[in-house]
């Protein structure tokens, strides 16, 4: 051993040993150790502690290789088989750090989360402890950048936004901090969250929790604190608060904003994320699974801010009627919420039963589960059949709408002259599997407009539908939707659909009984409710005028309990033609110039990039596979009966295009009848890439 302390040119000792450099981010110390390439982990761990000589619970302390990016989690791995050799420097760092979460209402929480765990897994372990349900259906996302503010102005503006929007809360009396996921052993629980034979947890009219916040909320540290803020709607305070956050003013900002995904299979420090940043934590995928308020209050609520926020900020279109039907609901919502924290006075003379009959109607059932079909006559399929004006418009032409006669069968509309030619050759013919369907209704103008866009093999073609009342376009609306999905009008959901857009249209009526319109009150506070853009529209005319509008809107749900408009404004919001409809910066194979890809829970489109208008769309049904070429970031989908897409990804990692592809696959394997689990190695194989 005379030569132990020899060191040799390359930087080894003579004895085989050399010096590994690690920083101990805890005490600001740098320590070296004489190690070995033989020498496991947690052999190197052991050793570093005991030279530390500090008396510390290191149980959550790992190994962080910076130049690789990569933790040192298999503690039975040597140096050698990580390629750890002299020229490394490891940190020895907490797994567990602080991120400042912004959750879908715009209010921020401290929380420690495991920045070791991949993302997927953190989000799991967050979703858990504040019991949301389906955390496969959320994920983070990294801050929007507003182009038009300088560095350090923006800098700024965020620590305004962080004091305006609130401060960071931190529930708890005897921890300042909320641990996200196991920590020391113990791991924090949901009742219910994930069995078949779960209780109700909340009351079905106001969302609020049926028992104590220790039973609301299982083991989780969010038992010690105060939860209303993750269930109760809580009002905007100032109208400045618009002012000051970020509206994408295109599509092309749009598709900015979706760059910020985070990947959910590597860690938040393999991301470059740091310690206190902000991330927001937001519905990623735009496909609910077994929405039920009985068990959901929570995430029902965040849906409903997120969905508030969307249409306040103009990052999803609408009409003016539209936009006054939010309002009205947002304002109901409110109001509500104030009684309801007073001991939950509203709506508490209704019977619970009648109240479970209402919320049943407003189940959302989604692509993601594969629902029973429901045969009520298996001898025939239902039918439409009636006078609908038809319009094909093409360039150079004034040529207004010609009415048919039309039927509607399976998934295949005939056009014919007259109602007793309908037993010859139809004029037109259209099937609809696969096209695009968008409303256009204005409900004072009396305006019932369908516009379909149908593929065909250069293309799509677009038809217009303009029905003559609501009844008529509801019917003929619903059967163009679930013929777009290659459903008849046999399936179950058809007449819940017909419902749903009925209930939808209702809400939009101006003119109630003026006797029954309250009045205006200083409470209203419109410029919280209404959009920038429309309060732009009217700035000639008093606040009053959208006070009375909002109001007159009221009165279609004034008689709504709290959760059952909340969950109105959520099907009112996937009602909207731009719902879910997640937008990319893309090249396609053949083109000149750059255009958009959407991506939505159940198909691909290629969109005009100024327009957004669609040019071509494939569904997931019919597609075989898709490959990524890491190397050039190109997206190859292959269809069964059409050709292969090709698009290279602009501005944003192709992995991020590859994950929702991948995640929509996934979410559309889930079903109420298995086991309510997550499969996350499932999900890793769809979305992971070469991970």
């Amino acid at each position: 051993m005379a030569l132990d302390g020899i060191r040799m040119p390359d930087g080894c000792y003579a004895d085989g040993t050399w010096e590994l450099k690690m920083h101990v981010t805890d005490l600001h110390r740098d320590v070296s150790l004489r190690v070995t390439g033989e020498i496991h982990i947690g052999g190197v761990m052991l050793k570093l502690v005991e030279k530390l000589d500090v008396k510390k619970d290191w149980s959550d302390h790992a190994l962080w290789w910076e130049k690789k990016k990569t933790w040192l989690l298999k503690t039975h791995w040597t140096l050698d088989k990580y390629g750890i050799q002299a020229d490394a420097r490891l940190l020895f760092t907490p797994q567990h750090k602080l991120l400042r979460l912004q959750l879908p209402n715009m209010k921020h929480m401290k929380v420690k989360v495991n920045f070791s765990d991949r993302v997927f897994k953190a989000v799991s372990d967050i979703c858990k402890t504040f019991n949301i349900r389906h955390p496969e259906e959320l994920s983070l996302l990294r801050k929007p950048r507003d182009p038009k503010k300088k560095k350090k102005k923006l800098e700024e503006a965020e620590e305004d936004d962080l004091e305006l929007e609130g401060p960071l809360l931190t529930p708890g009396s005897a921890s300042e901090i909320i641990y996200i996921g196991p920590l020391k052993g113990s791991i924090y629980s949901s009742p219910g969250l994930y069995s078949k034979t779960m209780t109700p947890t909340y009351d079905s009219r106001d969302g609020s929790p049926l028992s104590p916040t220790s039973a609301w909320f299982g083991d989780s540290p969010l038992s010690e604190g105060n939860p209303s803020i993750l269930a109760v709607s809580q009002p905007i305070s100032s109208p400045d608060i618009l002012v000051k956050l970020y509206k994408p003013q295109s599509l092309l900002d749009k598709a900015k904003i979706n760059q910020g995904w985070l990947d959910s299979s590597r860690s938040l420090m393999e991301q470059d994320v740091k310690e206190n940043e902000v991330l927001l934590l937001r519905f990623k995928y735009h496909s609910f699974f077994d929405l039920n308020p009985k068990y959901d209050a929570i995430r029902v609520n965040q849906l409903y801010e997120q969905a508030k926020w969307a249409i306040l900020l103009e990052e999803i279109e609408c009409t003016e009627e539209e936009m006054m039907m939010f309002a009205a609901l947002q304002y109901h919502i409110n109001k509500l919420s104030i009684m309801s924290s007073d001991n939950h006075m509203n709506n508490s003379e209704k019977e619970v039963d009648e109240v479970d009959a209402a919320l049943s109607d407003l189940e959302i059932t989604l692509e993601g589960g594969k629902t029973s079909n429901t045969l009520g006559d298996i001898t025939s399929i239902p039918e439409l059949a009636d006078y609908v004006k038809v319009f094909k418009p093409k360039k150079l032409t004034l040529k207004g709408y010609k009415q048919y006669w039309c039927t509607f069968k399976d998934i295949t509309i005939s056009c014919y002259k007259s109602k007793e030619e309908a037993h010859g050759t139809p004029a037109h013919q259209m099937n609809l599997r696969g096209c695009e369907v968008t409303p256009d209704v204005n409900i004072s103008g009396q305006k019932f407009n369908i516009k379909l866009l149908i593929p065909v093999a250069d293309g799509m073609n677009e038809i217009w539908l303009r029905c003559d009342t609501e009844k008529q376009y509801a019917h003929w609306m619903a059967a163009c939707r679930l013929a777009s999905k290659g459903k008849t009008m046999a399936d179950s959901s058809y007449s819940l659909e017909v419902q749903n857009i009925l209930s939808f249209l209702k809400m939009q009526h101006m003119n109630p009984d003026p006797q029954f319109i309250e009045p205006i009150t200083t409470d209203i506070n419109p410029e919280c409710l209404v959009s920038p853009r429309y309060l732009k529209k009217y700035k000639n005319k008093q606040v009053s005028y959208i006070s009375a509008r909002i109001l007159e809107a009221h009165q279609n749900v004034a008689q709504m309990s709290l959760i059952e408009a909340k969950m109105r404004f959520i099907q009112a919001w996937q009602s909207l033609p731009e719902f879910g409809i997640t937008h990319f910066l893309a090249k396609f194979q053949g083109g000149k110039r750059e255009e958009l890809i959407g991506i939505t829970y159940n198909r691909l489109i290629r969109m005009d990039a100024s327009t957004g208008d669609a040019i071509k769309t494939w569904r997931f049904s019919n597609m075989k596979q898709w490959n990524v070429n890491w190397e050039i970031k190109m997206v190859t989908v292959e269809f069964a009966d059409e050709p292969s897409l090709s698009f290279i990804c602009a501005e944003v990692d192709c992995k991020v295009v590859h994950e929702f592809i991948g995640g929509y696959i996934f979410l559309s394997t889930r079903a109420k009848d298995q086991n309510e689990s997550l499969d996350e190695e499932m999900f890793y194989k769809l979305t992971s890439g070469w991970v």
